[in-house]
């Protein structure tokens, strides 16, 4: 039953973490207090690498800044080693 939930959950934190990407660059456009990086960061590691790493291309935000890129890309290769660790 719970397993039912986990696409779910994945969609909504993917939704929300493509959401933040595009607020963060909306604030940076008005000049308003940004949203941390480390936030954006958490979002990713908690699931929403794909939300993240689609709204960079979508939005054009955050594609070069270091060492936000190089971080969003371990969190990546890391969830990806624990998704073949837990497939094989």
């Amino acid at each position: 039953m719970i397993s039912g939930y986990i696409p779910l959950a994945l969609l909504l934190i993917n939704a929300r973490t493509a959401h933040l990407f595009w607020l963060d660059k909306r604030y940076a456009q008005e000049g308003r207090r940004r949203i941390p990086e480390s936030s954006l960061l958490m979002m990713a590691a908690v699931g929403g690498t794909p939300g993240a790493l689609a709204a960079r291309q979508w939005f054009r935000h955050k594609t070069r800044k270091q060492p936000f890129s190089t971080w969003l890309w371990l969190i990546a290769l890391v969830q990806i080693g624990l998704i073949a660790w837990f497939i094989f």
